[in-house]
């Protein structure tokens, strides 16, 4: 099998024949619903179609995707979110991204979240520095901020059984009331990435879906913050949810979800 840093160069490929689709349908209207508030773009099923040929005939390993599904294996999967933020791409907001990451021994290896309409195109493989449109970033604790801001994915998005709008309310005031100032993006894949660049300290995902966070996981280790579940334990790919952050933002996050959830 080929190092993940060769099979990342084979999915940069992919995504930038994606990355034509993407830009060419911006205000796509809604092709097929999912639920309630839930939908997804002909952009999105043409995507995914894409990079799930490109991806299994230039590597040969499966892929895993929002739209079309497929069979997830933690030990070796391609796993896809063509458009990250659906809702924000049919209205034409710039924030949202195709979501490419490589999976093997259960851990993410590999990972590209590209943002066209904000220029953004980070990159990572496990070991190395994150990559901002092919130039090196510093680790996010060597960075300052002048307003120590926190991602909080949606307030209304899947899973509200496990997370309801009641909890997420609550959580995003008591985090009113830290040294971190919430914002919603409307895409937990720009959120998950802001925090690897310094922009965010920290994020939290309420999503279940391995799609929205195994990017931005290793995007965030790779820039040297945490990563990990609500609880604080290891963050894994069956983790339904993840908090990551600088150390002290992502103690702040953690300690805020522990009272929320008293």
């Amino acid at each position: 099998m080929h190092k993940p840093a060769e099979l990342l160069d084979a999915a940069l490929c992919a995504v930038d024949e994606a990355r034509e689709v993407f830009v060419d349908k911006v205000g796509a209207a809604p092709a097929l619903r999912k639920g309630a508030g839930d939908f997804a773009t002909e952009a999105d099923l043409i995507i995914e179609k894409l990079l799930r040929k490109r991806l299994t005939d230039t590597t040969g390993i499966a892929v895993y995707g929002e739209e079309q599904g497929g069979s997830f294996d933690p030990e070796a999967c391609w796993v896809v979110d063509p458009i990250d933020g659906t809702s924000n791409y049919s209205s034409g907001n710039p924030n949202c991204a195709i979501l490419c990451t490589l999976l093997l021994g259960g851990k993410p290896v590999a990972a590209i979240t590209d943002a066209p309409l904000l220029n953004m195109r980070l990159t990572a493989v496990d070991g190395e520095p994150v990559h901002l449109n092919g130039n090196a970033l510093p680790p996010v604790g060597a960075l300052t901020s002048a307003a120590e801001q926190v991602g909080i994915g949606s307030l209304a998005s899947a899973d509200r059984q496990r997370y309801p709008a009641s909890f997420r309310l609550d959580l995003a005031g008591a985090l009113t009331d830290s040294h971190l100032r919430p914002r919603i993006s409307g895409s937990v894949g720009v959120d998950l990435a802001f925090v690897a660049q310094g922009i965010y300290q920290a994020a939290v995902s309420f999503s279940p879906h391995i799609w929205d966070n195994a990017a931005g996981v290793l995007l965030a280790r790779s820039a040297g913050a945490n990563a990990s579940a609500f609880d604080g334990s290891e963050w894994t790919p069956t983790t339904a949810g993840v908090v990551i952050g600088t150390p002290r933002a992502h103690r702040t996050v953690l300690d805020a979800i522990q009272m929320v959830a008293k």
